[in-house]
């Protein structure tokens, strides 16, 4: 039903995250991936969608003056916020096991922006989800660490697998932004282009 709709935009996708790819691929849309290296750095004054805004907006700089008129850029970004503070992606074992303890017994909320850059103008949209863990043992992290190894997840955890399974006790908001991206957000934006 899109794809009809954007027939003559072409879609750049910069991630390089499967999950972001599946979620473009189930819209069924076409798209071409295109990835820049950028060092994912903000400024520490920055707190929750401000700071998943920027990086988002970050990435689509980076292909500045590079997008043909007929295309639509799509960069996005994902934290986990808790306490006031952002839980990225770990830097190792250590550091999931630290994150994933300081999830436990607790509701953190997933933000996640989208930005959207054409030769044109340049858009972002954002998404929270609150997200609530029962209370995991230490030998139920280890397991989901040594099993899954969630190092390329933001607050080290993916909601579609074994640890969202057992130990998510409520969600209150959209359910793929979780996993990476808020699709019917992302759908409804892509809509209003004709």
């Amino acid at each position: 039903m899109l794809k009809k709709k954007l027939k003559d935009f072409k879609i750049i996708l910069a991630s390089g995250s499967p999950r972001r790819q599946q979620f473009f691929n189930d819209l069924d849309l076409d798209f071409e991936i295109r990835l820049k290296e950028i060092e994912e750095l903000f400024p520490d004054t920055l707190q929750g969608v401000e700071i998943t805004n920027y990086l988002a907006e970050l990435k689509a700089k980076a292909f500045e003056n590079e997008i043909a008129s007929n295309e639509i850029l799509v960069t996005s970004d994902t934290i986990v916020w808790l306490n006031n503070r952002a839980l990225g992606k770990p830097k190792d074992y250590n550091d999931a096991f630290e994150i994933l303890k300081c999830l436990s017994n607790t509701t953190h909320e997933v933000i996640t922006s989208v930005c959207f850059k054409t030769s044109d103008k340049t858009e972002t949209i954002h998404d929270v989800t609150k997200v609530s863990f029962t209370t995991l043992s230490d030998d139920e992290i280890r397991y989901y660490l040594d099993h899954y190894k969630p190092f390329d997840k933001a607050g080290a955890y993916g909601i579609q697998e074994w640890i969202g399974l057992i130990g998510i006790t409520k969600i209150e908001g959209s359910y793929t932004n979780v996993v990476g991206l808020p699709t019917e957000k992302v759908y409804q934006y892509l809509s209003t282009f004709n």
